[in-house]
Formats: C-alpha cells, structure tokens, sequence
C-alpha cells in the first residue's frame, strides 16, 4: 500500500531554526573560538585498536521456549573485512537475544577472545571441517556470511554441500528485531553513518535510554554491538552496499548525505538513488536534508519524510565540523520524536559525544585518523581539522581501483582546499575487477597543484615525514577505509 508523499509540517522549533543567519567575520570567529573551547572538554581519545581478525564461520540454534539451547534455528557468520565490526558485534547481538553462537577465524584476536570468554566455540580452521562437525552434533539452520567472503570459501561450500541456510548479516540482524519486537532507528547515507549512529546510541544512554544497537566501528566507551532486552529500540548502521539496507522496515529513517558510491553494486547513478527511494518507502517516517531529497531526483516518493534545509542556523550545536552539526541536527529531531523529552536535554547529550574510532579519531597530539575515502568526506574531514588547526597536513590512501575510476574527476583543488599539504599513496584494492587497469597516484593527482602534492608509500620516509610536521605542530590527518590506519597506529606504538 503506498504512502502518499509528502513533507510533515515541522514543529515550530524546528521551523524557526531553519532561519538563514548571515553572520559579520568578527562573529563567526567567536562562535568558532567559543565552540571549540566547549567541545575540547569533551573528546575523548579513543582506545587503540581492539585488534585482530573476527568471527567466522559461526553457528547457532536459536534458544526458543521450552527447548533446549541447540534446538531451534542454527546461524553462522564469516569474517568481515573491516576487522570484524559487523560479524563480532551481530555474533554478541545474538548470543544476549538467545542464540547459541559458534564460529571461526583466520587468527585469534580480541573479539574472538571475549567471545571464547562467554562460553562460545571458535576455530581457527576454515576448512570447513569445523562446521560439518558442528553440524553432526547439533544440526545447523543458518550460516551467516558477510558480502567479502569469497563464492569458493570451503566453509561456505560445506554450508551448502550439508544443505544448510546461508545467508548476510543484515537478513540475520533482521530477523531477531522482528522477533524481539523492537522498532528499528535505521541510520542510512553515503556519508557520516557510523559517526551518527554512534551519536545516536550515545545519546539515548546519556538520557537514561536502553538501546539495543550496532554500530560500524569500535567505541571507546562501549562495544560496537549490545542487545538490552529492556530495549524498544534498535538503532543500526544501515548500508548501501551490497543492498544490504533493503532488508529493513525501519521504523524510523535518517538519511544523512547522498553521493554516488559503491559502483560494484550500483553501476549507475540512477541505480544507486533508486536503492535509496526503496529505502525510503519501506520506512514509516524519514528525516533528511532537501539537497538529498533533490538528489534523488524522484518526482514521486511514495514515502513519509520531513527534509530540513541544509543551510539552517546550527550554532546551539558545539560539536566540530560543520558535517557533524548537520548529522547531529538529525539526531536531535529523531530523538525529539522517539522520546519527547526537553530539546536542550536532548541537544545537551548530544554535544557530550566524545566521537567514535576511525571517525576523526585523535591517535596522539596533532594526529588524526579517518576511515572516509571519497571527495566529500574528504572535504568535510579537512573543514573539520582546519577548526583545530590552521595547517593541515592530508596523508590519503584511495580505496578500491574500481571505485577510483567512477571518482576520479572529483580530486579537483576545491575537494583539498583544507590541506596546506597532501601525501598521496597507492590505492588500497579491495573487492576488485581484474579488467580495469590500475590507476596510478600521478593519474588521480592530474587536477591538483603539483606543488602541494607528494606521492608517498607507507615507509619509513613518509613516517619521518610526518613527525617533522608534528613537531612543527601541524595537523596531520591520516585517512582512508584500506591499510594506512593500523599502519599509522604501528609507527605511534613503535616510536
């Protein structure tokens, strides 16, 4: 049954923040001077690294009433090739809302170890092996794997020669939120998820909320997955790739910016807003920004949504970056609807968010790591530095060849105007067509002023490099979604 579309009447409140401010140089440096004064009390530096690989290959039986805790539906997991922030968090999510888990990995690691902790079998045999006799002990549903496992991994080809379920996470994730009855807060967009729904979950706690909650990267003040019975709410990192998003009815959407991205599941722009349109017909209620809605180019959205004007007056929101105070103002309103408590109660959690790790993460003083990798975050991360800092430092690894082809034409000087410097490495490759020629760091580098671009490797060099601008007290922001993030975190543990 489609909804008819159509914007909700916004609240007073909310209409009278929307107001355009235009406001004199003299001002603006003192709302920069007194917001960073506020905010530099509250970041927290973010722990180092959880560490190792994640669960793969898991198994399970669901612990229903009046069985036993092998009966019921089996689960299984696989590595995932972002350290495990989505498989080691889903597997803790299912063990606290009954499942029994089992699984494997490549190599022991943190996550692997607390699961271990609480009673779960892991290997470290991938064969396959592992699972048929898991399999012959307790018969097995369900084997729950990530989109980076590959289609001849023998555990995936042992689930299928045992005739066992396979499946992703999100199906999985979807499946015990509507059997624990809880309503989903889906945070979806090409940019700014993690760091929003961190912010989200952040919230809800500070105002005495229980939140079940998977977010897409470790914390420093909690785990990435938490399943509280106590919880009517879900909140999760919704993404695009691999439609994985589309497995959802959320309860309620929060769209936080649109570019064109993931062009090995979306080979048009039109096919990656289309995703997006679903998206937001298979929600009850969304919130976005109009530049989206415009975006999506979509006469007729058979959705229920409201969309804020992006250039609307966000001063009583302290947090940095001009990105942050826009997913933040998302937040508020989300968390305004859901609990309908006081807006500076609300606004107030919200500016206490210490952030989330790989998201502006700060590793020592005047070093920074970002997980983002395409033009537009780029962009928003350097505003961000340059409202510490005056002399930015950008070391950049690009992600994936193939994407790099589909973005090649947006490394233009407006994208790093933050950066007084840039080093630029090799592209990371991940998930890639072996028919398209490698693209090199002088290729990407075409459109920039060559005076201001070093190509560099992960090496000793580049790291004398970079403690010669930290001495110098420039800002050095390290970013990209491959390698250069544990290798920046070895130098800091080793020097």
């Amino acid at each position: 049954q489609g909804r008819a579309a159509h914007v909700h009447a916004l609240p007073e409140a909310a209409r009278a923040e929307q107001h355009r401010v235009a406001q004199p140089a003299e001002a603006r440096q003192q709302f920069r001077t007194r917001r960073l004064a506020l905010h530099q009390q509250r970041i927290l530096d973010a722990a180092v690294e959880r560490g190792g690989g994640l669960l793969q290959g898991a198994v399970a039986g669901e612990q229903q009433e009046g069985a036993s805790a092998a009966g019921g539906d089996g689960l299984a997991g696989d590595a995932d090739d972002r350290g495990g922030v989505g498989i080691g968090p889903l597997a803790e999510i299912a063990l606290d809302a009954g499942y029994e888990i089992v699984g494997s990995d490549m190599t022991e690691g943190l996550m692997t170890q607390e699961l271990e902790a609480r009673g779960v079998a892991v290997s470290y045999d991938q064969s396959g092996d592992f699972l048929r006799t898991q399999h012959q002990a307790t018969p097995i549903d369900w084997y729950i794997h990530t989109a980076a496992l590959s289609a001849d991994h023998p555990e995936l080809l042992a689930a299928y020669e045992l005739g066992i379920r396979t499946g992703k996470r999100d199906e999985l994730l979807a499946r015990v939120i509507e059997d624990r009855q809880m309503k989903l807060i889906a945070v979806a967009g090409t940019h700014g998820k993690t760091s929003t729904t961190g912010m989200m979950v952040w919230a809800m706690k500070q105002l005495g909320l229980p939140v079940s909650y998977s977010v897409g990267t470790t914390l420093s003040w909690g785990p990435s997955g938490y399943f509280d019975p106590r919880s009517e709410y879900f909140v999760y990192e919704c993404d695009e790739f691999d439609r994985n998003f589309l497995h959802f009815q959320p309860h309620l959407s929060l769209i936080t910016a649109l570019d064109y991205d993931h062009p090995d599941t979306y080979p048009t722009r039109e096919a990656y807003s289309q995703a997006f349109v679903e998206f937001l017909g298979q929600s009850t209620s969304s919130l976005l920004w109009e530049k989206d809605l415009r975006y999506l180019k979509h006469p007729d959205i058979a959705a229920t949504y409201q969309a804020f004007d992006e250039l609307m007056n966000l001063s009583h929101i302290t947090l940095p970056g001009d990105h942050t105070r826009h997913n933040a103002f998302l937040v508020q309103q989300a968390l305004g609807q859901i609990t309908r408590r006081d807006t500076h109660e609300i606004v107030d959690a919200i500016n206490s968010f210490p952030g989330t790790n790989r998201r502006f993460e700060k590793l020592t003083d005047h070093l920074y790591s970002d997980y983002g990798h395409h033009p537009a975050e780029i962009t928003a991360t350097l505003q961000m530095a340059r409202e510490l800092s005056d002399h930015v430092v950008l070391v950049y690894q690009p992600h994936q060849n193939v994407r790099q082809h589909e973005i090649r034409h947006l490394y233009t000087e407006p994208v790093f105007a933050g950066a007084q410097q840039i080093y630029w490495l090799p592209t990371y490759q991940s998930r890639e067509n072996k028919d398209l020629a490698v693209l090199t760091p002088v290729e990407l580098t075409t459109h920039l002023d060559a005076s201001r671009v070093t190509l560099a490797d992960l090496n000793s060099e580049l790291w004398t490099d970079i403690q010669q601008h930290l001495a110098n007290g420039h800002l050095v922001l390290c970013m990209g979604a491959g390698s250069i993030d544990a290798w920046i975190r070895t130098q800091t543990q080793q020097n």
